[in-house]
């Protein structure tokens, strides 16, 4: 009989030479086996962990991870929205494989496999239950379709909308709202109003303790406390940061608007060379953000971060309270980041450092050394191998071996791949990122920033121009990266596709609950007063 129970209602449910690691791949035998639990937040930027620089934030439990193990400083969303993002976690494939390269439907083309398994072998979850462990999932998944069995034996998924009634009946936190604290049950927004004001700094509409962060932390809770002699894979996926900023009471009012410091931006040309950028300005009500409000905006946003990090700190109470807490494999990351005004720029979606670079801390007390920094490159695809290494059967598909390149018994990565945006439309765009530099190629316009990160971590400075070596073994890597099935849509001739430059029509995007069966604003707004049936 299968374990697996898919639970969609109210289910309560440093110095290296310190400390080297051992041989990290997978345990000896009569090892027992880790427990391997992955935490991940949404849209939370590299820069927002005390323990890694930012004086500004509180942070103590992202600082405890830190300390229990490696932290990671170049780690990159290969696909830096949600939907993708994900996929390559539970997959261990990038976007040609997976055939998705933006928040999409997947897209095979001919010769390729019509499911995602079929395409990439079993999700994450699934080989892990093959290894032996008892698996639970909590939180957001952003699957397609929403209520996809990702392999779970215990599955547990909270999304931020509900297209139907039938989805929110579905959706593990709001029915958990429904049954155990309706009187929250009337609020359209759970996670805070959307639309006009998704960029407008906000308070939760719910108490800190019944919040989706809170509620997932709780279940997470329960299911590492579980009594079963397996041992556990885990993973928990918050919802926050993501906008909209709407922290808790008191969290909304721990960072003074005054204090934060203004966007960082350069010359537009520059900043807004990427398309998407002005586009998606537009689309979410975000073009006309001035300094105050964006101050504002990051003191809510550091609001929420230290909310889900009292969050996270009773999951690791949790692991810690186990005698086999130094035998658990802990990986924080998150899915990308968000601009916050920096370029010109909100959202996510570009391959500029506040959107595709993540925070990634990994730990495994018993394996690696505590509170050490490393600077080799790495990307969600290679989570896949973490865990499976860590539970006795390496599998990387495309991803690296990173337990055992911090064992010296693997070569780092040599450079990371990001794809946005479909390969044979103007929408591609390709980043090569390898050691200090940075190479962007935009289909349309057939456009190129080559930047220094090393030098020019803001990413201010064109160098295409006193750099043209640079620009031209990084381009030749990205054409080597696109010449694979799917992928290699992004190609004309042997070099990558160039369109004529044209701008995208501007338009809003409205976000309203569909399942109390509102679509827009009315057409009157005495419309607004009428009962619904």
């Amino acid at each position: 009989m299968s374990r697996r129970t898919f639970l969609g209602a109210a289910t309560s449910g440093a110095i290296l030479a310190a400390a080297q690691p051992q041989p990290a791949t997978a345990a000896t035998s009569g090892d027992k086996l880790p427990n391997v639990l992955f935490i991940m937040s949404d849209q939370q930027r590299f820069d927002t962990i005390a323990a890694l620089g930012n004086a500004s934030i509180y942070t103590p439990n992202y600082d405890r991870l830190v300390k229990r193990g490696v932290a990671f400083t170049r780690a990159y969303s290969s696909c830096p929205v949600c939907v993708p993002a994900r996929y390559t976690i539970r997959t261990g494939c990038e976007p040609p494989k997976i055939t998705i390269f933006e928040n999409a439907a997947p897209a095979p083309v001919s010769g390729q496999a019509a499911t995602m398994e079929g395409r990439c072998g079993p999700y994450l979850a699934r080989t892990m239950s093959g290894l032996g462990y008892r698996t639970f999932g909590v939180g957001k998944f952003h699957t397609q379709p929403v209520h996809e069995d990702v392999g779970f034996e215990v599955q547990l998924h909270s999304e931020e909308m509900y297209g139907t009634a039938d989805d929110r009946a579905k959706d593990a936190y709001a029915a958990f709202i429904a049954k155990e604290h309706p009187q929250y049950d009337f609020i359209e927004g759970l996670m805070g109003e959307r639309t006009e004001m998704y960029y407008m700094p906000q308070m939760s509409p719910m108490p800190a303790a019944v919040t989706v962060e809170a509620w997932a932390a709780d279940r997470a809770v329960e299911q590492v406390r579980a009594n079963d002699p397996r041992p556990y894979f885990g993973f928990v996926s918050f919802i926050g940061p993501h906008p909209p900023f709407a922290p808790p009471i008191p969290f909304n009012r721990m960072y003074d608007p005054d204090k934060m410091p203004n966007p960082v931006v350069g010359d537009l040309a520059l900043d807004h060379m990427d398309e998407q950028i002005p586009w998606m300005n537009y689309a979410i009500w975000a073009d006309e953000i001035d300094p105050a409000r964006a101050r504002a905006l990051k003191a809510r946003y550091y609001g929420e971060i230290s909310y889900i990090d009292s969050c996270l700190g009773k999951i690791l109470d949790a692991v810690e309270a186990r005698p086999d807490a130094d035998n658990t494999v802990i990986c924080f990351f998150s899915d990308h980041g968000d601009h916050l005004g920096d370029h010109h720029a909100w959202q996510k979606e570009s391959y500029f450092e506040a959107s595709c670079h993540v925070p990634f801390l990994l730990s495994w007390p018993a394996r690696l050394p505590k509170d050490v920094r490393r600077d080799e490159l790495v990307c969600l695809t290679d989570l896949f191998g973490i865990a499976t290494s860590a539970g006795g059967k390496k599998e990387l598909r495309d991803g690296a071996d990173v337990l055992g390149m911090l064992a010296g018994q693997a070569p780092p990565r040599e450079r990371v791949i990001g794809y946005y945006g479909a390969p044979g439309t103007p929408l591609f765009k390709i980043m090569v990122r390898e050691g200090d530099w940075k190479y962007i190629y935009f289909a349309n316009g057939g456009r190129e920033q080559l930047l220094n990160v090393t030098e020019d971590p803001s990413e201010l400075k064109q160098r295409l121009d006193n750099s043209p070596e640079v620009a031209k073994r990084l381009r030749e890597a990205a054409v080597k990266a696109v010449s694979m099935p799917n992928a290699d849509r992004a190609l004309e001739n042997g070099v990558l596709k160039r369109y004529p430059f044209e701008a995208r029509p501007l338009k809003r995007i409205y976000q309203f609950d569909s399942s109390r069966g509102v679509k827009g604003f009315p057409k009157r707004p005495e419309d607004a007063l009428k009962t619904e049936k």
